[in-house]
């Protein structure tokens, strides 16, 4: 199952900064059982979201040149509060450093303008042909996908 946790993006300038929104719905299957009466999003999941709005960044920012994009570290990682179903979580990336294939990117995750989450995670940005040159084909399939979800996601300022 692959879990889509980006509903929208609602600005992005390129190798600089991103936010997106994340909201939670009590349709979402996992709440049945985090927590049983008390539906919240897994604090995984939420670091996740902050890793997909990373990755939006960097694809845009690269042209969709990778076809994969990995968490490779997560620091200073904070839960401050819970999202609860009815809630959206706002979430805010911004460049640190950009070298090579490796993005440090600052990440938080807001509530109603208060803080839920925050982090400094590290993203690898990497085609899977660079290590096996049969995985072309892949990433091709993998980019023109992303393509597809980007262009659901992020509407840009006329």
């Amino acid at each position: 199952m692959r879990f889509v946790l980006i509903d929208r993006i609602t600005e992005l300038t390129p190798h600089q900064s991103i936010t997106a929104v994340k909201n939670l719905s009590l349709a979402e299957e996992y709440l049945a059982d985090h927590f049983p009466g008390f539906p919240v999003l897994p604090g995984v999941l939420m670091l996740e979201a902050m890793v997909q709005a990373g990755a939006w960044l960097i694809r845009e920012s690269e042209q969709f040149a990778s076809s994969t994009i990995l968490l490779k570290e997560a620091r200073a990682l904070k839960f401050n509060s819970f999202v609860s179903p009815g809630k959206s979580l706002v979430v805010q990336v911004h460049v640190k450093k950009h070298e090579g294939n490796l993005w440090d990117l600052m990440a938080s995750g807001t509530i109603d303008g208060a803080s839920a989450v925050s982090a400094r995670i590290t993203l690898e940005a990497f085609n899977l042909a660079d290590r096996n040159p049969a995985m072309a084909e892949s990433d091709d399939l993998r980019r023109k996908s992303a393509r597809e979800l980007f262009a659901q996601v992020w509407t840009p300022p006329v």
